[in-house]
């Protein structure tokens, strides 16, 4: 017998260190309610690790083998899993189908999207859920098996200590009483393993000291651990730092070049701001108000996209960023704007809604401030000057953590009818706005968008037919990996590959705007914060964006959406096809995009999802029920199966594999007393096999016996008991029944054999 199958619990010791895995695993999972809110999540992942654990104890009653039952969880497990989050929309299924995979990856890529978009703490919705399913079910599986399958407990740890990672690394951790429950199963597990696993007198005592350390140890770690750390001299300890933030804080490339995959972008907050109405009436408080009734006049939606910076150059390839050439000051009480007719004026109600804006930077390093498109006034401390030009507030020192700063937003009136008859502009740029590159495919995209645009009669109906064409998911598909080069012209190359992030189609969309005669440009910044539902936004990294802004006469630069609207929401009022003349100016503070089930926080407002609530819980739940019945009805009636054929194996001791002996051979008609030792029950079945049948046992059958008496006697009398492996005492008790079959095969299976006269009797 191995070393490493004496270090292996059997029976209830095994059973009793799987449900420790198994609670440690659920323990586990509190640390992820600093980064998740609590909810249905956490009770769905700790029901199928139960069945799952339930599924493993199981299977290891019944077999020896260490990898079983791990099989056997995972098979269950995957069942599980593809049932509850792979069955059809609004259909009720209780086995998966050639479809569910498909549509539970569907659902798990759906909830690495919802994650990269969410701030910390997040809803836990289903896709998100399924996510932690998995890796609580696989947590428990590899500590299961590397703890009761492969005898090591004491590695087990490394599993449990996945769950921890996520908040660690993000900075989140949980509470103190979610390590201390984690902490006191894996000591349970390990006194378990260190507990002796012979029939001892004193095995209570050693049990109960293994279980009162643990607990003990547990119990002085709470009470000590606030002690110790507010003991002098700690406070004067400082860990290493890497960064600022738990990923350090983000800057905006500005230079973008086409041919670059999306890398993943920050999950931090980079700004947080509040939208409220700016009251001018006579007798009012002249600060904005941020009643409830206010609140859904103006919001983050109504104010849009925060732009840091534009860029104009392009060679085909890359954008070309340079310095501004003429920066001045400006007066905090006036507008800055791209329109030389507004630019200094004071806001003005009567040209639109007025909106005030107060921001306070968090993991954002840019030297360009983030402002709204539209006319606004800035008020903020430190050495900002602005660039007229490209309508930019630019920094000697940039932005920092906790750093503030005010607009005064004047939101137009601007619908489509505003611009379907304009002409186009002069941006007083010296024609870099309609500079096209001479690329090799530079007549090909030409060709395109006048192929495009042919029905447009006017330059407002040619920008719409260029977005029209680019946001249909029928001609392209959003996706962050970029096709290798085929060419120097890399907007052609995208129209040719069709997939692409907001950079290739902001840039294709401008680059066909200007061989149409249309001045454009691409703008960087961040899209409309989400509601954290205490009155304010915050924004992401995840929120940075791309978009081109095309120059019409009397308008200024006039932002158009190009992108697929799955990441970007509805395009601006003024260049949505479905939205009428009369249509709101702004969208409630409830349509604001936040992340749901079945989309991502970039869905367009009042977009379809997954529904939620008890209800589709509890229609979920069913199927998985009645999947979880079926299986174990199955897996029963095969472990029955297996019990009935292999004859308790897994717990075979010496003493019970003498017993089995003894009542199969007594089937046989071979008998003998309790007062015979193993040594003259070997001689008394000879005798008894040879009156019956004429001949005695022989070769392996006669060594199965001898070796079978040989260790039920120094199981009973030698001072160590031997270490024999149960499957070994099982193939010398069925060795000796194919000798006694072989012998008897022609005789009555009750009282054939004549007992052999004994000593004694």
């Amino acid at each position: 017998m191995t070393g490493r199958s004496l270090r292996i619990p059997r029976g209830p010791r095994s059973a009793l260190g799987s449900a420790l895995c198994a609670a440690a695993t659920c323990a586990s999972l509190f640390a992820l309610t600093g980064l998740i809110l609590r909810g249905g999540w956490l009770v769905a992942t700790w029901l199928i690790v139960l069945v799952v654990a339930a599924t493993v104890i199981g299977v290891r009653a019944v077999t020896r083998s260490w990898w079983a039952p791990t099989l056997a969880g995972t098979l269950v497990a995957v069942a599980i899993v593809l049932v509850r989050y792979g069955a059809p929309p609004g259909r009720l299924q209780v086995l998966p189908d050639s479809g569910s995979l498909d549509r539970t990856l569907a659902t798990a890529r759906e909830g690495v999207a919802v994650i990269n978009a969410s701030l910390v703490p997040m809803v836990g919705v289903r896709p998100a859920e399924l996510l932690v399913v998995v890796g609580a079910v696989s947590v428990f599986l590899l500590a299961d098996l590397v703890a009761i399958g492969l005898g090591a407990p004491a590695l087990s740890g490394i599993a449990f200590a996945g769950l921890w990672v996520p908040a660690i690394i993000l900075g989140f951790p949980a509470s103190g009483w979610a390590i201390a429950w984690t902490a006191f199963f894996y000591l349970l597990l390990l006194a378990l393993s260190a507990a002796p696993p012979t029939a001892h007198s004193d095995r209570a005592r050693r049990t109960s000291v293994a279980v009162l350390c643990s607990v003990g140890l547990i119990v002085a770690t709470l009470v000590a651990g606030p002690a110790v750390a507010a003991f002098p001299g700690w406070a004067t300890m400082s860990m290493p730092s890497f960064g600022s933030g738990p990923v350090g804080p983000m800057s905006l490339s500005d230079n973008l070049d086409l041919r670059e995959s999306l890398g993943s972008r920050s999950g931090q907050v980079v700004l947080r701001y509040t939208v409220a109405p700016v009251v001018t009436d006579a007798g009012a408080d002249p600060a904005p108000s941020p009643s409830a009734s206010d609140a859904t006049s103006v919001s983050a939606n109504s104010v849009g996209p925060l732009r840091a910076f534009t860029l104009t150059t392009f060679d085909g390839q890359e954008w070309d960023r340079s310095d501004s050439l003429e920066l001045t000051g400006w007066d905090a009480s006036t507008l800055l704007s791209s329109d030389p007719a507004i630019r200094g004026t004071s806001p003005d109600a009567d040209r639109g809604t007025l909106a005030d804006v107060r921001i306070e930077v968090a993991a954002l390093r840019e030297r360009r401030l983030p402002v709204s498109t539209f006319p606004r006034t800035v008020d903020v401390r430190g050495g900002w000057e602005y660039d007229p030009e490209r309508d930019e507030v630019v920094g000697r020192r940039g932005t920092f953590d906790g750093m503030t700063y005010a607009m005064q937003v004047e939101i137009p009136s601007l619908t489509k009818e505003d611009l379907v008859g304009a002409e186009v502009g002069d941006p007083d740029d010296d024609g870099a706005s309609l500079e096209v590159p001479p690329t090799a495919h530079a007549a090909d995209v030409e060709a395109l968008a006048r192929e495009i645009t042919a029905d447009a009669a006017t330059p407002y109906e040619q920008a719409m037919a260029l977005q029209t064409y680019f946001r249909a998911t029928t001609n392209f598909t959003y996706d962050t990996r970029v096709a290798p080069s085929r060419s120097d012209d890399a907007v052609w190359d995208f129209l040719q590959s069709t997939r692409g992030y907001c950079v290739q189609f902001a840039t294709s969309m401008a680059m066909m705007a200007r061989s149409l005669d249309i001045p454009a440009r691409v703008a960087v910044g961040f899209l409309p914060g989400e509601s954290d539902r205490n009155g304010g936004y915050v924004v992401s990294g995840q929120k940075s964006h791309a978009w081109p802004e095309l120059y019409f006469e009397g308008s200024g630069w006039v932002r158009f959406e190009p992108t697929p609207g799955e990441q970007t929401g509805a395009p601006p009022r003024w260049s949505d096809p479905f939205i009428g003349i009369s249509a709101p100016d702004t969208i409630p503070d409830d349509q604001v995009p936040v992340p749901l089930p079945g989309a991502t926080s970039s869905s367009a407002p009042g977009g379809s999802s997954t529904p939620t609530g008890a209800e589709d819980d509890e229609q979920a739940w069913l199927p998985v029920a009645i999947t979880v019945a079926i299986v174990l009805a199955v897996a029963s009636f095969g472990l029955a199966l297996i019990r009935r054929r292999t004859r308790f194996r897994a717990d075979l001791t010496p003493e019970r594999a003498w017993l089995r002996a003894r009542r199969r051979l007594g089937a046989r008609g071979v008998t003998w007393t309790d007062a015979d030792t193993p040594r003259t029950v070997v001689a008394s079945v000879q005798e008894q096999l040879q009156a019956a049948s004429g001949s005695a046992l022989s070769g392996s059958s006669v060594d199965a016996l001898e070796s079978l008496a040989r260790t039920v006697e120094q199981d009973l009398y030698a001072p160590e008991q031997p270490s024999v492996d149960p499957e070994i005492l099982a193939g010398w008790v069925d060795e000796l029944m194919i000798g006694v079959e072989s012998l008897l095969s022609d005789r009555p299976r009750r009282g054939a054999v004549p007992s052999a006269p004994r000593d004694g009797t």
